[in-house]
């Protein structure tokens, strides 16, 4: 009992964590729309966090003419990613 609510505690902390950078991913993908002074802190913050992820996905070709597939592709990996956990969060319980 005191271990299922550990692992349901843990899984919720990873599921807020996947949220979290998935509004880092969405909000850097507009801000690449607009040209934000790129010395504002926030600004600052918020590439340094999303960068590895855009490293990651922009190995293989992303981009079809000039539009940047990588925030799609590392938002739906992620919404895959909870819905996995989720699936095996039921399944440990």
């Amino acid at each position: 009992m005191v271990v299922d609510s550990l692992i349901i505690s843990i899984f919720q902390v990873i599921q807020i964590i996947i949220n979290i950078y998935t509004w880092i991913i969405i909000i850097t993908a507009l801000l690449s729309w607009v040209n934000p002074d790129p010395y504002n802190p926030i600004v600052q913050i918020l590439y340094k966090l999303s960068s590895p992820a855009y490293a990651l996905v922009r190995k293989i070709p992303t981009r079809i003419g000039s539009i940047d597939l990588a925030p799609l592709i590392i938002v739906l990996a992620l919404q895959f990613l909870s819905i996995f956990l989720g699936n095996i969060l039921r399944s440990l319980l």
